[in-house]
């Protein structure tokens, strides 16, 4: 890994083109051997510079759940970033662009966590500890020019982490005897100004979201106590289509079907 001075010039970096809205050259292509511990090492300097500066951390994004999307970025695992208050938004929300680089939108389901899993939990101790699930968008950014990087570059930069956009949320109790079929099963049909753009899948996400907390859940084991999860926590699971570029004055829906999910919806002012 790189040295502690470099890490810390890494997330210096990361902070100022995050602020900024400006592009950086990928860590991997001027750090030899930068790996993903050191990407995860310079997320940890940024998280906590966020939290020295007043960010209040409420959850989880996980990305490249998708395999689908693998081979566009050459990215073939999943990584973990996190949610801040300040990211966080309800459906109806109208974004401005300006503060993003590069903006995609990923229509996401998303958990809200009444206890912390056990990591190599079964489906139903997972089940356990969600309170609730509801339909989302994340806006993704990639301050790495044209979306060019490795996977540790990605999870440097906040895990690509733009905005989250909750849509409306349904207890877990309230899904009938067989969630998991229902979150594996689902469909989500995405639309920008009222035209479809693709029908996405809940089993697109590792096979399930809930297989996507699981992995989230191992991925942590053994870590830091600072980065274990928290009851409380919004975890989003990962894109169910491709993600797509945005532009300002859009408006976006992802309506889940086969599951009791409402419609989310975003815009971007113009």
């Amino acid at each position: 890994m790189a040295a502690a001075d470099r890490l810390d010039a890494f997330a210096e970096e990361v902070r100022a083109a995050r602020d900024e809205v400006h592009s950086l050259a990928p860590f991997s292509a001027r750090e030899p051997g930068f790996d993903l511990d050191a990407g995860y090492a310079v997320a940890a300097r940024l998280h906590r510079a966020r939290l020295a500066a007043g960010a209040v951390p409420c959850g989880r994004k996980i990305g490249f759940t998708n395999a689908a999307i693998w081979p566009e970025y050459d990215v073939h695992h999943p990584i973990w970033g996190w949610v801040y208050g300040h990211t966080l938004h309800a459906s109806g929300a109208r974004l401005p662009l300006a503060g993003f680089a590069e903006p995609k939108i990923e229509p996401e389901i998303a958990f809200g966590l009444s206890a912390t899993p056990a990591a190599g939990s079964d489906t139903a101790g997972l089940l356990a500890c969600i309170e609730w699930v509801a339909p989302a968008f994340e806006v993704v950014q990639s301050h790495f020019p044209g979306w060019k990087f490795q996977a540790a570059d990605t999870i440097a930069d906040g895990g690509l982490h733009g905005a989250l956009v909750l849509g409306p949320k349904v207890s877990i109790a309230s899904l009938g005897d067989d969630p998991a079929a229902q979150l594996a099963g689902l469909t989500v049909r995405l639309t920008c100004d009222g035209n479809e753009v693709e029908i996405g899948r809940g089993s697109n996400v590792l096979g399930s979201p809930l297989a996507a907390l699981a992995h989230l859940v191992a991925l942590l084991d053994g870590q830091d106590a600072e980065v274990q999860l928290k009851p409380g926590e919004v975890v989003t699971t990962g894109t169910v289509t491709a993600a797509c570029p945005v532009r300002a004055g859009q408006a976006w829906r992802a309506e889940p079907a086969g599951i009791a999910l409402d419609p989310v919806e975003v815009a971007f002012a113009p």
